[in-house]
C-alpha cells in the first residue's frame, strides 16, 4: 500500500465518523448517516483530485472508501448516544483527520510533481474541505470560519513544515510526519489552550 493510500484510509474513517457524529447531533436516519459520514470523508480528497487532474477520483478508482466510511457511519449511528459530548467528540475526531488529511494533500501534489505553493495549497484543500461540505449541509456553522479558530491556520502551516522539510533535504517520510505533527499540535492547542488568531473589528467611521 502506498503512503497516499494509506494516508487516504485513515482520513476517510476518521473524517467519517466526525460527519456520523454531525448527522446524529442533526437527528438523520441511518441513511443520511452514511451521506453525510460519505460527504465529509471524501469531499476535501475529490476536489484535491479534479484539481490535480488525476487520472481517475481516489474513491472512483477504490470504491472501498465509501464502503469504509459507510461502516463508519453505521458503527456512529449506534453508538453516538454513548458520547458525553458529542461535540467535543467531533472536534477532537476532526483535529485527528485534518492531521493525517493535509499529509495526504501534500503527498497527492507531490506525487504529482507540483510545485511548492501548489503542494501547501492541496494541503489545505483536503484537510479542509470535506468538514466544510459536511458544516454547511447540516446548517451547523462550519468549525473552519468560527471566529478567530485555528484551522485552516493548522492545515497552512503543516503543509508549509512539509515543504520546509524536503527544503532542508528530510526524506517525504520524515516531511509528513513532520506535517501531521504541526498540524495537530496547533489544532490541538486552539481546543486544549484556547490559542487564536487575532480577528478583525470594525471602527465607526470617522465624522
Amino acid at each position: 500500500m502506498t503512503a497516499l493510500a494509506a494516508l487516504d484510509y485513515a482520513s476517510v474513517f476518521v473524517f467519517a465518523l466526525t460527519g456520523a457524529l454531525v448527522a446524529s447531533r442533526a437527528q438523520l436516519d441511518l441513511v443520511g448517516f452514511v451521506f453525510i459520514a460519505a460527504l465529509t470523508a471524501v469531499g476535501g480528497g475529490t476536489l484535491r483530485d479534479v484539481i490535480l487532474n488525476r487520472e481517475m477520483v481516489f474513491w472512483v478508482a477504490n470504491p472501498a472508501f465509501i464502503g469504509l466510511a459507510a461502516v463508519a457511519a453505521i458503527f456512529v449511528f449506534f453508538t453516538a448516544h454513548l458520547l458525553e459530548s458529542r461535540y467535543r467528540g467531533i472536534v477532537w475526531l476532526d483535529a485527528l483527520a485534518l492531521a493525517v488529511a493535509v499529509p495526504s494533500g501534500v503527498v497527492a501534489a507531490l506525487d504529482q510533481g507540483m510545485t511548492w505553493p501548489v503542494v501547501i495549497i492541496m494541503g489545505i484543500t483536503t484537510g479542509c474541505f470535506g468538514g466544510l461540505m459536511r458544516d454547511v449541509v447540516c446548517n451547523e456553522v462550519p468549525l473552519v470560519l468560527k471566529q478567530g479558530e485555528l484551522y485552516v491556520t493548522c492545515a497552512l502551516c503543516g503543509a508549509s513544515a512539509a515543504v520546509i522539510a524536503l527544503w532542508f533535504g528530510a526524506t517525504p517520510a520524515v516531511a509528513l510526519i513532520i506535517c501531521a505533527s504541526a498540524t495537530l499540535a496547533l489544532r490541538a492547542g486552539s481546543l486544549a489552550l484556547g490559542w487564536r488568531l487575532p480577528v478583525y473589528k470594525s471602527f465607526p467611521p470617522r465624522q
